[in-house]
């Protein structure tokens, strides 16, 4: 099936985006960098994927979709292969920021793509496909791309993207489709009006808050390991690995909750909902069951937001310790990669009324966050000389990413039940 090709792409570009992680030491000495600077090589990614996710899907929306799909794809494998060979940081800090807007462009028709193959019943289905490719690279691509790195150097893994994306490439030639039926124009001004909605707004900031503290450490886990908990190189691929791991985990939970709400309508309740309180409060009191199937990843949402600080607090007071630093380490990484995975899926929910633009627009909130976490975890630790700082700069963001949240869920509930609290 042409989707699961898509997502061996995606696969392939995820262990792109993510597999810096590994690579920071062997960035920084080979080319007489800084490990903040190194380190900047994720915020260069994300900067690419902020301004290009909306760019591009405006931009493309009316191209072959063969063409389109090739066409990025190939410009990516070409700057990894510079990326690959060149001595300069300059030039590898700009091959991750052109990688990152290709990036953007191919999922931007991709998506379009893999819910225009199946039927409107499995849409949902491909899409996942689709997406499960970040997440496997989580698990096994970042891990394999900094074990490849250890014991070949970091360049090894830049070639190794390359490689992989040969085969989707190769694929999309023969199995894409050549037309562009199905792609509709892009109506930008109606559908960014839609995007400056209220519960819109307020998903999208708090999803960049979390990914700015998801990747805040994440961007210096191997130097945790290697330079606070003195672990050696080799285990570095282990401990993404189990990062990895509860981030699949937490994308999986997340996205169960979400099938629930959806499968008894919630999607349609939540998205009018947000249009019109008054009817939102009125299908939360009358509609007995599916008002509950609503509430239930609400309260869960919540929790997990408010474990995220906590989380990356205790990370940075045990993180000297191996077998706390690999636990934290997995719990986090469900934590944070499941909360951001329910709060994309409301945007979207809230969001249904601009489909073209409403994904690119997740996608730049999340990578808002990815650019700021490591920058200003890097200003935090070359300031205290402390790599466990990152840590205490991803609590930070958490915190302030989820407290208005619970603020504005409690007063919710007050204005539900106002006979509860007179």
């Amino acid at each position: 099936m042409f989707v699961h090709v898509l997502g061996l792409a995606v696969f392939a570009q995820g262990t792109s985006e993510f597999m810096l992680s590994g690579l920071v030491p062997g960035i920084a000495r080979d080319l007489s960098v800084s490990v903040a600077a190194a380190a900047s090589l994720t915020s260069a990614y994300a900067i690419g994927m902020v301004a290009g996710a909306p760019l591009m899907a405006a931009w493309s929306a009316r191209w072959p979709r063969r063409g389109a799909l090739a066409g990025f794809l190939a410009a990516f494998v070409v700057v990894h292969v510079v990326g690959a060979v060149t001595p300069n940081f300059a030039v590898l800090f700009a091959t991750r920021i052109v990688a990152a807007v290709v990036n953007a462009g191919f999922l931007a028709v991709a998506m379009s793509v893999a819910t225009s193959l199946v039927a409107p019943g499995k849409q949902a289905r491909a899409t996942a496909v689709l997406l499960s490719g970040v997440t496997l690279a989580c698990v096994a691509g970042v891990p394999a791309g900094a074990l490849l790195g250890e014991r070949a150097g970091w360049r090894a893994a830049f070639w190794a993207v390359a490689a992989l994306c040969l085969p989707a490439l190769a694929l999309v030639f023969r199995s894409a489709p050549a037309d562009a039926a199905g792609r509709a124009e892009v109506r930008v001004r109606r559908e960014i009006g839609v995007l400056r909605a209220r519960p819109v707004r307020s998903a999208l900031a708090l999803a960049a808050a979390v990914n700015g503290a998801t990747f805040a450490t994440f961007a210096y886990l191997a130097v945790i390991a290697t330079d606070t908990a003195r672990l050696p190189e080799a285990a570095v691929p282990g401990l993404l690995a189990a990062f990895g791991a509860g981030a699949f985990a937490g994308v999986t939970v997340a996205g169960r909750q979400d099938d629930g709400g959806q499968d008894d309508g919630g999607r349609d309740d939540r998205g009018k909902g947000d249009r019109d309180k008054g009817d939102r409060d009125k299908g939360e009191r009358g509609k007995g069951e599916r008002g509950k199937g609503d509430g239930r990843p609400r309260r869960g949402l919540l929790l997990a937001s408010a474990a995220l600080p906590v989380g990356w607090a205790a990370l940075a007071l045990a993180g000297t310790a191996v077998v706390p630093l690999f636990v934290l380490a997995t719990v986090q990484g469900a934590l944070s990669f499941g909360v951001g995975s329910a709060l994309v899926n409301r945007a979207l929910r809230a969001a249904s009324d601009a489909p073209a633009l409403g994904g690119s627009f997740a996608t730049a909130a999340l990578n808002v966050g990815a650019f700021a976490g490591p920058l200003l975890a890097g200003a935090a630790t070359a300031a205290t000389g402390d790599q466990r700082t990152a840590a205490w700069v991803s609590a930070a963001l958490a915190a302030a990413g989820t407290a208005p949240a619970a603020a504005a869920a409690r007063r919710a509930r007050l204005r539900r039940r106002p006979d509860t609290y007179a």
